[in-house]
């Protein structure tokens, strides 16, 4: 491209948003960085790992990959774990948020057979951050369910899965917690169970909207809960660590100041966040009461006996909620939600559950990824919402990222992080919300699902032509360095 079109396209990109904070986070504010196992490791069958669903799904289906692409090795990092943590140490990021493959430690998916060198892998992992200082935030469910438990119907089989990964939680706890303060247990549910089991084009690619995908929900609640109340009863005394649950949302914002259009955009956050935020942070616990009321009523005009979503018992609302010790929220982006009459019956699914109509505006700050748009003043107004919604926890955002083509010049990335930590920053300073942590998505380019290796979200680009997998820093890397080091969005802080 044309330097001059290159200028012309940064100074446009800058005038979209007003100058950031020059004040500096806390000093109790943590700074990290992500990936997750199947994106990054590699060694897709070795050692004695077992498939999961994600390996399965991408040799079976190749075609529904950008490029038909697959993990098999992706940055190779059950290799170049130590390189990893290298660039890791040079970032002087304080933790570095990871997942465990289920399948690399329980090959079946079961306790039955534990896979000595899957362990090994991960202790050797937590070992070294430990070493350099990282803090190692393990979450232990990031997509990948062994291939022997989809075969036996996978999250919507709650009897089964419930238990299966209270045992996995309870195995990854004695052999981890000794080294590993903060866990999570499933990273953003709502993409396995609404696109693996409702729109089915996530693995393992079951269509079943507004069925299984509710009930895959359930199961993972249920089994998250479970985890936390092994962590609280076996574990919390002597590890004295944490455990939450991530969930992930955009910021719904309504079309106009209408009544209708205002309440359309709180019906849209509460199914699609509060579906697993309420039962789990919300003091009442329990499904919000929208869902429950409007999935009732469809799922009767459409014939069913009882409601498509599940119900909880008062003794499972109570066991649920509470379940936490921190607030983990993933977000990128921001939506434009307007009020829509209901969708015709018949129509069985989530999204004529909810009824409403969504967009994003196209003067927003595109990405290379066609669902993230640039919209920072949608976090500031999200984590407010989530702060007064659930009565005031402690959030760590756990994901915050921008894809592009993987140049090393990415002043994209940088704008994205100094716009999205300044709304952040005066969410703290001016708002009083208690956001301790922020993780950029991601430490380097990986495997980005249905969109193979197209979009990067890395601070590193990685050559996934080169045999070697060679990591270079971005300039983006540089600037998050910085930040870190100073606490400080832009040269020179007022304090």
């Amino acid at each position: 491209m044309d330097p001059n079109t290159v200028l012309f396209l940064l100074i446009t990109l800058r005038s979209a948003f007003p100058e950031p904070i020059k004040r500096k986070f806390p000093e109790n504010f943590r700074f990290g960085t992500a990936t997750a196992s199947y994106q990054v490791e590699g060694g897709w069958n070795e050692d004695g790992k077992g498939e999961n669903i994600w390996d399965y799904y991408t040799h079976t289906y190749p075609d529904r990959i950008a490029n038909q692409a697959n993990g098999d090795i992706a940055c190779n990092s059950y290799h170049k774990y130590l390189e990893d943590i290298v660039m890791l140490k040079d970032l002087g990021v304080h933790f570095y948020r990871f997942s465990l493959s289920w399948s690399r430690i329980l090959p079946e998916g079961h306790t039955g057979k534990i896979n000595q060198a899957g362990v090994d892998y991960y202790k050797n992992v937590i070992r070294a951050l430990k070493q350099n200082g990282i803090e190692p935030y393990v979450t232990l469910y990031h997509w990948d369910l062994p291939q022997p438990l989809q075969e036996k119907g996978g999250w919507p089989n709650t009897d089964l899965m419930v238990d299966l990964f209270a045992d996995y939680a309870r195995l990854a706890f004695s052999l981890f917690g000794d080294q590993v303060k903060n866990w999570m247990t499933f990273n953003e549910a709502k993409q396995t169970c609404q696109l693996g089991y409702g729109y089915g084009v996530f693995a393992p690619g079951v269509q079943s909207n507004g069925i299984d995908s509710y009930k895959c929900a359930h199961t993972v609640i249920k089994a998250h809960a479970k985890a936390y109340h092994i962590y609280d009863e076996e574990f919390r005394a002597s590890q004295k660590g944490r455990v939450s649950m991530v969930v992930d949302t955009d910021w719904f914002e309504p079309a106009s100041d209408s009544d209708r259009d205002r309440k359309a955009a709180e019906r849209k956050i509460q199914f699609n966040f509060g579906w697993y935020a309420n039962p789990i942070y919300h003091p009442d616990g329990n499904y919000p009461q929208v869902m429950i009321d409007r999935v009732a009523k469809r799922s009767k005009k459409e014939g069913f006996e009882k409601s498509r979503l599940p119900e909880f018992t008062p003794e499972e609302i109570d066991y649920i909620k509470g379940t936490f010790d921190f607030f983990s929220l993933n977000t990128y982006t921001a939506n434009m939600v307007k009020w829509s009459d209901d969708f015709p019956i018949g129509y069985v699914s989530y999204d004529g559950d909810i009824s409403v109509v969504t967009y994003q505006d196209p003067s927003w700050n595109s990405s290379a990824s066609s669902w993230l748009k640039v919209v920072p003043w949608g976090t500031r107004k999200l984590i407010n919402w989530v702060d007064k919604t659930y009565n005031h926890p402690e959030i760590v955002i756990t994901e915050n990222g921008f894809s592009d083509d993987g140049e090393l010049d990415d002043e994209g990335r940088i704008v994205y992080y100094q716009e999205y930590l300044s709304n952040i920053l005066e969410a703290i300073l001016e708002d009083g919300v208690n956001v301790t942590g922020y993780t950029a998505w991601s430490l380097m380019d990986n495997f980005e699902w249905l969109g193979g290796y197209t979009e990067k979200f890395g601070l590193y680009q990685v050559d996934f032509d080169d045999e070697n997998r060679t990591r270079t820093p971005k300039k983006s890397a540089d600037f998050y360095k910085k930040v870190v080091a100073t606490r400080c969005l832009v040269d020179q802080c007022e304090n």
